[in-house]
């Protein structure tokens, strides 16, 4: 009476146990969950900071016509020729800074560099004291940086680009000089015209950021700008009753020391990345 019992449970059991293997050999088939680890970075930032520009070049001058009277210790006279010992000096400024970067991800990034500055050129050495102008400049960079992330919040990069300086509302200085010791004469002289071109240069950058969180930070930056723009001025002297035209080539090579804050945003703060195995 109870074999047939028997042999419907054991029947039984043999189907449970084959579904269960069968179940086991599916779940191993399908794909496993994804690894996910992230990356964190953000692609859109802004930097607000204030520059320090420090001029850090040579100058020379030269007579562009053959104006300037040859006296001794001046090769003037001759046109083209060099006013030995004569030089301009830039001066320096402090001016906002507004930087846009876009990173490609979290090593690799393209930053363009705006501002605004104005600086006043005095003339040195042999000329000393003429005050020949002012002028505004502006500055364009667009440098590829690489950034180091794996030292946490503190995120050192370096950068290599080119600048564009574009001078203008550049005005002469306007000013009565004594010029009697510089050209060994007498008269009162003033820088009646000034020119100044634009140059394009090589930028150099290194630099760090402190992130507090992952949209907000401190930044500290150093750039090295050569660039190298000719101006040209028009002096007058009264006691010559004449004009005398200058050429001014200038290697000004500007050192900008920036600080200020960082903004980043665009994506999450932790972007998952699906490991593919």
């Amino acid at each position: 009476m109870n074999l047939p019992y028997r042999v419907i449970g054991a029947a039984s059991a043999l189907v449970c146990a084959n579904a269960a293997y069968a179940a086991d050999l599916l779940s191993r088939a399908q794909p496993q969950p994804a690894t996910i680890s992230s990356v964190d970075y953000q692609p859109f930032q802004i930097r607000l900071r204030a520059t320090a520009i420090v001029p850090d070049g040579g100058f020379s001058v030269f007579d562009r016509f053959g104006t300037v009277p040859a006296v001794t210790g001046i090769a003037a006279g001759v046109p083209g020729g060099q006013i030995f010992g004569a030089g301009v000096h830039a001066s320096t400024s402090i001016i906002p800074e507004i930087d846009l970067s876009y990173y490609f991800d979290e090593h690799f990034a393209v930053e363009t560099i705006a501002g605004y500055t104005r600086h006043t050129l005095t003339a040195t050495g042999s000329l000393a004291g003429i005050p020949v102008g002012a002028t505004n400049l502006l500055p364009v960079s667009l440098l590829g940086q690489y950034h180091f992330t794996q030292f946490g919040a503190f995120q050192p990069y370096i950068g290599v680009g080119v600048t564009w300086a574009v001078p203008y509302g550049y005005s002469p200085g306007n000013g009565w000089t004594p010029l009697g010791t510089a050209l060994g004469f007498t008269g009162y002289d003033s820088v009646r015209a000034l020119q100044i071109g634009t140059s394009v240069g090589v930028a150099g950058q290194i630099g760090f950021d402190y992130m507090i969180t992952p949209n907000i930070g401190v930044n500290v930056d150093l750039k090295r700008i050569m660039a190298e723009p000719t101006a040209y001025a028009t002096i007058y002297n009264s006691a010559l009753n004449q004009n005398i035209y200058v050429k001014v080539k200038s290697n000004i090579d500007p050192w900008l020391a920036s600080v200020g804050v960082t903004l980043r945003f665009g994506g999450a703060a932790t972007q998952p990345i699906l490991a593919k195995y």
